[in-house]
């Protein structure tokens, strides 16, 4: 590894965690746009609950990211990463790796003004190293993912995550950076499946968050998380992935925590739901977005493509965004005529 900073885009709380991460290895420039956070971390040198060392540096410049940074990791909602990219992209390279670090996707033609999506295609979807590669001349791409709740290892306390690349260099670099004595780094060749893994368990954690604070028991959210992983993986066929991706440390292993975590945004919003409050409510005072609840409204739209029978799926898109009561919900996927236990290895 040269003696470059890493670039990390996004001041959120878990790319500003990836920052603090990297310091350990290397000197990092932090994008962010809002002039008050950049102010206010220069000030304090923390955000986010997140104490910066002083070779994390705050910049507002994407051709200062880029010339001095060959290794930039963007991690920002999936709702403005393709915007992003498009003001990136004039100051990108060929020679640049770019690894993401969000879990979401990318619907083309989005005006972002609403959540209703219509007959949406598999060929309407990107993921976003497909959006790195569509927007600018980047080739060497990858993700991160897995079970990265960012208050778990600002705690210091031991986790693991996947960097999945379809090349080595990328998967590489990736472990340089980040391992650790208390962050263990897998690298996977199965890119496409760990984003769409990535994605699609945040939608089952809302779901899992709607059981527990409507009082279910463990039992049934045992049933949502195993039939939940079924459905995510015959919806990420229709986009040509494996199930080996859903099976690993960036499929169940990341949807264990999400789904099981007060720490994590979609669990919480599913738990504000489930005790009662309204969409509009349980979404209020929420300083980052959920991105569960944009991939619930795609994978509602996706899981009508597939022949697989996706109950789960329907159920929690009709609670959240069209009023469906909870034992309602439960009646129907009670009796719901399921295919075998396993339908997809």
């Amino acid at each position: 590894m040269d003696k470059k900073p890493v670039g990390v885009i996004g001041a959120g709380k878990f790319g500003t965690t990836v920052a603090k991460l990297i310091s350990k290895k290397s000197d990092v420039l932090l994008f962010a746009r809002n002039p008050e956070t950049i102010a206010k971390i220069n000030q304090t040198r923390s955000h986010k609950g997140v104490d910066l060392p002083d070779n994390v540096k705050i910049i507002s410049d994407f051709d200062q990211l880029t010339t001095e940074c060959t290794l930039i990791l963007p991690i920002i909602p999936s709702a403005k990463f393709r915007s992003m990219m498009k003001d990136l992209s004039p100051y990108l390279r060929p020679e640049h790796i770019m690894i993401h670090g969000t879990k979401g996707l990318d619907v083309k033609h989005d005006d972002l003004s609403s959540l209703d999506y219509d007959d949406i295609l598999p060929e309407d979807i990107m993921t976003m190293s497909e959006v790195i590669t569509d927007e600018s001349s980047v080739v060497r791409v990858g993700c991160l993912s897995g079970p990265n709740i960012a208050d778990e290892i600002i705690m210091g306390q031991p986790t693991a995550t996947v960097v999945a690349s379809e090349f080595d260099e990328v998967i590489e670099l990736g472990r340089q950076v980040l391992d650790s004595n208390t962050f263990f780094v897998f690298g996977s060749k199965g890119l496409k499946g760990a984003e769409l893994a990535g994605a699609f368990k945040n939608y089952i954690a809302v779901g899992s968050g709607l059981l527990e604070g409507h009082g279910y028991g463990k039992n049934i959210q045992s049933l949502l998380l195993t039939r939940g992983l079924r459905e995510m993986i015959h919806i990420s066929q229709l986009f040509g992935s494996d199930a080996k991706s859903f099976l690993g440390t960036a499929g169940i292993g990341d949807l264990f925590a999400t789904a099981t975590s007060q720490n994590s945004r979609n669990y919480s919003f599913g738990y504000r739901m489930g005790s009662g409050q309204t969409f509009e409510e349980a979404t209020q005072g929420m300083d980052e977005v959920a991105e569960g609840i944009r991939t619930l409204a795609i994978a509602n739209q996706l899981a009508q493509k597939t022949t697989a029978t996706t109950p789960i799926t329907q159920m929690i898109y009709q609670v959240v965004f069209k009023g469906l009561s909870i034992e309602k919900a439960m009646k129907m996927i009670m009796r719901y005529p399921f295919s075998p236990d396993i339908d997809y290895m």
